[in-house]
């Protein structure tokens, strides 16, 4: 299987791409937003500003979305699955997301920012998340996620009593706010499970 980094200047691409390939798939990175969907999964990586992330999206984000809207496995990992949203608190009012599912991005309300390390994982009843648990998920954000349909989510978090998704879906989209990359053996069964869902 044939997996693309979308390299839109976000940190982390190494572990990324050194933990999918554990997973046993051919990664590649590539940065021209529009050369990326030339691919059978695509991901969207996390560190990073939503800012400049949309920036380097925006020659491809039409192109982008409705590959993804027209059923091309795409993984959102932190920043990447904010990406998957119309627009955050971030960034300027013109810098889009791909706008796959409604909703904006806004601060933690919290007074520890940012939220780093490890944090629960309140799961709903997702097959993914049934086949790899995640009871447990590493995080490095400042940022979450407002879905205007909460039936999007698959899963939750919360810190300091503000409660976020952890994981939302379309289609064949999945978005993480935790990375699992740096989420241990549990984070690898997940990018496997993943992987092995959009083979299928």
């Amino acid at each position: 299987m044939n997996v693309t980094i979308f390299d839109y200047g976000a940190g982390n691409i190494h572990s990324l791409a050194k933990a999918l390939g554990l997973c046993g798939v051919t990664v590649r990175v590539e940065p021209d937003p529009c050369r990326a969907l030339e691919t059978e999964v695509l991901v969207l990586p996390g560190v990073g500003a939503f800012g400049a992330a949309a920036r380097r999206l925006a020659p491809g984000r039409e192109r982008m979305a409705a590959a993804i809207r027209a059923g091309l496995p795409c993984l959102g990992i932190c920043l990447g699955m904010q990406l998957l949203f119309d627009a955050s608190d971030e960034a300027t009012p013109n810098d889009f997301g791909l706008g796959i599912i409604e909703g904006r991005v806004t601060r933690l309300k919290a007074q520890r920012i940012p939220q780093i390390g490890w944090n629960a994982v309140e799961v709903n009843d997702h097959a993914l998340l049934r086949a790899a648990p995640m009871p447990y998920a590493y995080y490095a954000n400042s940022y979450v996620c407002r879905p205007r349909n909460e039936s999007v989510v698959e899963a939750w978090s919360e810190h300091e009593g503000d409660r976020f998704p952890a994981v939302v879906r379309y289609a064949n989209a999945l978005g993480t706010q935790f990375h699992p990359e740096k989420s241990s053996t549990p984070g690898l069964r997940f990018l496997r499970a993943f992987l092995d869902g959009a083979g299928q």
